[in-house]
C-alpha cells in the first residue's frame, strides 16, 4: 500500500511556500494536489506527491532555512484530532507520547521514536526508506515540534538541544534564534531533546476528558485508514498516474504493492472493474476541470491522460453529449 499524507497538513506546506513569494497553485496543479481536499479532514494524498512537491520547492526557494517557517504557520487544525489532543495533554511527555503513537494520522512517510536518559527525553525522527530526506523538511518538523511545545508550555520553553543529520547551512544563525538552544549539525540522527523537568511539568491546558475523546477519534480514524477499500486506493492512484498517458492495471497494481490478478480479484469483490474506475475518474475530473477557467482544454486533455485532444473531445461528447468547448461556453 502506498504511503499517504494528511490533506489538511499540506496547508502548512502551502503557507510556507506562499510566504516565500511563490504562488503554490501552479505547483498544486503540477503535482495533482486537489485544493478542494485541503480542508477535508478525511482526505489524504500520496506521500510521493508531497515529497515531489517539497523537492520542487527546495529547488525554487533560495533560502536553505525556509523550513523553519513551519513554526510561524502551524495550527492544530493541520493535524486534525491529533492537534487538539496535543493541546489538551497534561504534559509535554504525554503530548509527545501521543504524537509518536499517532504520527500516521499526519504522515506515513516518517515515524517518531521516544528515548529517555536519566535527565533528558528525546523525540527521534526516522524517515521510511521510500521517503526523500529533504533537509528543509526535517527543519520544518523540528520547527513544528518547538512551536507545538510552546503552544502548550509557553513561549519560554526551550529544548535542551536539537540534532540534525544535514550540514549547517549558511543561515544557521536562524536555528539558534528559533530554538534558543545548542543545535548540532551533521549529527547521527534527527533528534528533538528536552529536559525531564520540562517534559513532566503539568500544563494549564490539561483536559483528560478531551484527550480521551480525541484519542478514541484517532483510533477510529486509523482503523478506517487501514480498511480503505481497494476501489478508493485504485482511484487515488489513477488520478496520480493519468497525466503519464499510459495508465494500465499493471502500473496501478505495482504502485499498490500487489499483482494484477490480486487487484482484479479485489475490485471484482467490490463489484467493479479497473476499466470502469478509469472511465469514472476521467468523467469526474473532466466535469471538475471544465468548470475551471484557468485550465485550457489542451491541459485538461493532458491531465486526463489522453494522447490527443481529439480523443478527449470524443470521450467527453460520449459522456455528456456535447464537445468540451461547447460545454464550457454554456
Amino acid at each position: 500500500m502506498p504511503l499517504t499524507y494528511s490533506a489538511p497538513a499540506v496547508d502548512l506546506t502551502l503557507k510556507i511556500i506562499a510566504s516565500c513569494g511563490i504562488d503554490p497553485h501552479p505547483l498544486m496543479r503540477k503535482f495533482c494536489i486537489d485544493p478542494q481536499k485541503i480542508s477535508d479532514p478525511n482526505a489524504r494524498f500520496r506521500y510521493k506527491q508531497i515529497d515531489a512537491l517539497w523537492s520542487e520547492v527546495e529547488a525554487l526557494i533560495d533560502d536553505p532555512c525556509f523550513g523553519l517557517k513551519a513554526a510561524i504557520y502551524w495550527h492544530p487544525s493541520h493535524m486534525g484530532a491529533l492537534g487538539y489532543a496535543w493541546l489538551s495533554s497534561s504534559s509535554l511527555r504525554t503530548g509527545l507520547q501521543r504524537f509518536a503513537k499517532y504520527t500516521r494520522i499526519v504522515t506515513e512517510g516518517a515515524t517518531l521514536v521516544l528515548e529517555e536518559t536519566h535527565d533528558e527525553m528525546s523525540t527521534v525522527l526516522h524517515y521510511r526508506p521510500e521517503s526523500i530526506q529533504h533537509p528543509t523538511h526535517t527543519d520544518a518538523a523540528m520547527a513544528l515540534l518547538v512551536a507545538m511545545c510552546r503552544a502548550n508550555y509557553g513561549d519560554e520553553f526551550t529544548p535542551a538541544s536539537i540534532s540534525l543529520t544535514h550540514p549547517a547551512p549558511d543561515c544557521s544563525g536562524k536555528f539558534i534564534e528559533l530554538f534558543r538552544c545548542p543545535v548540532n549539525f551533521d549529527a547521527a540522527d534527527n533528534r528533538f531533546t528536552l529536559t525531564l523537568e520540562s517534559a513532566d511539568k503539568q500544563l494549564q491546558g490539561s483536559n483528560p476528558l478531551l484527550s480521551t475523546l480525541h484519542d478514541q477519534f484517532m483510533i477510529d480514524y486509523l482503523a478506517q485508514l487501514d480498511n480503505t477499500s481497494t476501489q478508493e486506493r485504485v482511484r487515488a492512484e489513477i488520478i496520480q498516474q493519468l497525466p503519464d498517458g499510459n495508465i494500465n492495471d499493471s502500473s496501478v497494481a505495482q504502485a499498490l504493492y500487489m499483482n494484477v490478478r490480486t487487484l482484479q480479484r479485489r475490485l471484482q469483490k467490490e463489484q467493479t472493474t479497473f476499466k470502469f474506475q478509469v472511465t469514472s475518474v476521467r468523467q469526474e475530473l473532466a466535469n471538475r476541470y471544465i468548470r475551471d477557467s484557468s485550465k485550457g482544454l489542451a491541459e485538461i486533455s493532458y491531465l486526463l491522460g489522453f494522447s490527443e485532444m481529439s480523443s478527449f473531445s470524443r470521450a467527453f461528447k460520449r459522456w455528456t453529449g456535447e464537445t468540451p468547448s461547447h460545454y464550457r461556453a454554456q
